[in-house]
C-alpha cells in the first residue's frame, strides 16, 4: 500500500494510462486528475479541496467530501483512478432460450407460482425473478375481493351516484353533513391463515395451533361524519357477552348512544346513512330516525335509497373497519375487554385530516361509480 508521502511525490501522468471504460462514471478521468491533484495540493485537507473544485468545476458539478475520500482511499488501496472492473459477466442462465422458456410458461399460465415454475423449468427461484422481471418486464399481481353484484344493482348503485354527485354540486359541504352507520364483527384472536403460516426448524416440529371454532366476539357499532368518529358503541348483555342487533336493541343505541351526541353537534340539516339490514329498515325504526333526520335518511325504506351490496360506496366498510382491525390485533389480545379496549383506542387515534380525506374519496367514488354505470370502480379497485 502507498503512503500519502509516496503519493505526493508519484507521477500523477502515469495514473492516467488506464482503460477507457471507465468513462462511464460520474467523474472523466481528467476530473479524476484534477480532484486528486487539488487535493493534495491543498495539503490533503478535504473541506478545502471541496472549495475549490466547487468553485472550478461548478457547485452542482463539484464532488462532495465522501467521494473525494473514496477516491483518494482508492488510490492508495490500488494504485489507480478507475474501478477495477473485468466487464460485466456472462449470463449462463438468463440466456435467450431461457428467457423465451419462461415466456412460453407464463403464457400457458400466468398463475403459477414462481416456485412451482422454478421446479417445472430447472431454474433457480432468483435466476426465475430477473427474468420474469427485467427481461419479460412482468410484475406479480394481487387478487382484488370485491362485493358481487346482481344484475339489479348496477342501476341502482347508478341512481344513487347522480342523486349525490347532484347535492354535492348544490353544496360542496354536502358530504361532510351525513353520518355513515354501521356494525361490524371482532372476533377474538382472529383466525389462522394456513397460507401466511411458516414455523423454521431442523425437524418437523408437528405443531397444532388450536383455534375455537366459533371464537368470542365483539359486534360494535360506529358513526362516521366530518366530525369525527362517534362511536364505539358495542352491543352486549349485562354479562358483557356480545349480542344479536335486532330492531329493539337498535333503536335503544339510537335513543340511549346516539341522540345525546346528536344533540352536540351543531348542524341542522344532517343526513343518516345505514344498510339494509332489517333491523334498520323496520317501520319503527325509520320513524323513530325521522324524529331527528326528518325526510334526511338514506337507507332501504328511507328518503333516499341506499342501494344494495355497496359496501365500496360507504366508509365504514371501505375505510374504517379495515384500518381499526388491522391495529387493535397487533399485540394479539388474549381477552374480551383487552379486544375492546384496542378498538377504543384505534378508534381515538383516527385523526381530523384522515376523516376529512375519506369524506373527499366518497365524493370521488360516486364520480367513479357514475361514470361506471354502477359497475365495480376499476379505476378506485385496481389503482397501484
Amino acid at each position: 500500500m502507498a503512503t500519502p508521502n509516496e503519493l505526493q511525490t508519484r507521477n500523477f501522468d502515469s495514473l492516467l494510462v488506464i482503460p477507457s471504460a471507465a468513462r462511464n462514471n460520474m467523474f472523466s478521468l481528467e476530473e479524476r486528475f484534477e480532484i486528486l491533484k487539488t487535493y493534495f495540493q491543498s495539503q490533503c485537507c478535504v473541506a478545502e479541496t471541496v472549495r475549490i473544485l466547487k468553485r472550478n468545476m461548478g457547485r452542482d458539478r463539484g464532488p462532495t467530501e465522501g467521494a473525494i475520500r473514496k477516491l483518494v482511499r482508492k488510490v492508495r488501496e490500488k494504485g489507480m483512478l478507475v474501478d477495477d472492473r473485468s466487464g460485466p459477466r456472462a449470463r449462463t442462465v438468463r440466456t435467450p432460450e431461457n428467457i423465451e422458456a419462461v415466456a412460453q410458461s407464463v403464457r400457458q399460465n400466468p398463475t403459477t407460482s414462481t416456485r412451482r415454475r422454478s421446479q417445472q423449468l430447472s431454474i433457480s427461484r432468483t435466476s426465475l425473478r430477473r427474468i420474469l422481471h427485467k427481461d419479460l418486464g412482468l410484475f406479480a399481481y394481487k387478487i382484488q375481493m370485491t362485493q358481487e353484484l346482481k344484475a339489479n344493482d348496477h342501476p341502482l348503485r347508478y341512481q344513487f351516484a347522480v342523486w349525490a354527485i347532484d347535492q354535492l354540486n348544490n353544496d360542496v359541504d354536502f358530504g361532510r353533513k351525513i353520518i355513515f352507520s354501521d356494525e361490524a364483527h371482532f372476533h377474538l384472536g382472529g383466525y389462522v391463515n394456513k397460507q401466511n403460516c411458516r414455523i423454521w426448524g431442523s425437524e418437523q416440529p408437528h405443531t397444532i395451533v388450536e383455534r375455537p371454532m366459533h371464537p368470542p366476539r365483539v359486534t360494535v357499532w360506529c358513526g362516521f361524519w366530518s366530525g369525527g368518529i362517534i362511536g364505539p358503541f358495542f352491543f352486549e348483555n349485562d354479562a358483557g357477552n356480545a349480542v344479536t342487533v335486532n330492531g329493539e336493541r337498535y333503536r335503544a343505541m339510537l335513543t340511549n348512544f346516539l341522540w345525546p351526541q346528536i344533540d352536540t353537534m351543531n348542524v341542522d340539516d344532517l343526513w343518516f346513512q345505514q344498510d339494509g339490514a332489517t333491523c334498520h329498515t323496520s317501520r319503527l325504526t325509520i320513524d323513530l330516525l325521522r324524529t331527528k333526520f326528518n325526510n334526511r335518511i338514506i337507507s332501504r325504506s328511507g328518503d333516499v335509497n341506499w342501494p344494495a351490496r355497496s359496501c365500496d360506496l360507504t366508509p365504514l366498510d371501505f375505510f374504517l373497519w379495515g384500518a381499526v382491525k388491522d391495529r387493535c390485533y397487533a399485540d394479539n389480545p388474549e381477552t374480551i375487554p383487552a379486544l375492546k379496549n384496542n378498538i377504543t383506542t384505534v378508534l381515538s387515534e383516527i385523526g381530523a385530516e384522515v376523516v376529512q380525506n375519506v369524506i373527499n374519496n366518497w365524493g370521488d367514488r360516486m364520480a367513479y361509480c357514475k361514470a361506471s354505470r354502477g359497475s365495480h370502480m376499476n379505476e378506485i379497485v385496481f389503482h397501484s
